[in-house]
């Protein structure tokens, strides 16, 4: 099925959006301040790994599967110090995805924010790149869910805050663990890999995956439930 097909499945009431990765290009800053980091305390972790076990999910998750592999604590001062280097670097670095702002230009239908980030990091996201504007009062946490990404609470949090159904939803996400929970939440999902930590992967699986928002930009016919769309 095409992606415009895939789309009309149901009318698009409601895009929700990951920010890391996603809304910012902050994955690659993200990942470059941990794993130095942790390679400061002996853990020395790969590309892969990272991509396979740390992207999308929470620092709890991160904390979880550091102490199993390489039986090393991250105490609650190494959180608090990666906490304010991630927002040292944000502050000087961080961007919004190339184009994004076009796309939010144009939707005709809800948005809303669905983050495994803490509301302090997320928050600091946003306004250092001027995308609070688009999401007053529309960003929902991990925080807020008893569990986290993979599973589908956060999304189904987040629909239901915004008054939508799920079928009617449509999640932006670039971390399996994002997918695996739009997807359990009976959710469409579409792959974005157009920030600095995807631009050399590819896939082979079934999830539509565009890498610039002009892919999507240009179906946002089929994103207002308001307007016919010509077949």
């Amino acid at each position: 099925m095409n992606l415009a097909n895939y789309l009309q499945c149901h009318p698009i009431e409601l895009i929700i959006f990951d920010c890391d990765g996603v809304l910012v290009d902050s994955e690659i800053l993200s990942k470059q301040t941990l794993l130095k980091m942790l390679s400061e305390l002996g853990a020395n972790v790969s590309d892969e790994y990272f991509h396979r076990h740390f992207l999308g999910y929470n620092f709890e998750h991160v904390t979880a599967k550091v102490l199993a592999d390489f039986s090393i604590v991250l105490t609650e001062d190494f959180r608090l110090a990666y906490r304010d280097a991630l927002l040292d670097v944000f502050t000087t670095e961080l961007k919004p995805t190339l184009e994004l702002d076009s796309l939010l230009d144009k939707l005709h239908v809800k948005s809303c924010v669905a983050t495994s980030s803490s509301p302090a990091k997320v928050s600091h996201a946003l306004h250092t790149t001027a995308l609070n504007e688009y999401f007053s009062g529309k960003v929902f946490t991990a925080s807020e869910v008893k569990n986290g990404k993979p599973a589908p609470d956060l999304f189904l949090h987040a629909a239901n805050k915004m008054g939508v159904a799920a079928e009617h939803c449509l999640v932006i996400e670039d971390s399996p663990a994002g997918i695996q929970g739009a997807k359990a939440a009976n959710m469409r999902v579409i792959r974005y890999a157009g920030a600095s930590h995807l631009i050399h992967h590819s896939y082979h699986d079934d999830v539509h995956t565009i890498t610039h928002w002009e892919q999507l930009e240009h179906l946002i016919s089929e994103l207002d439930p308001n307007q016919k769309v010509e077949m």
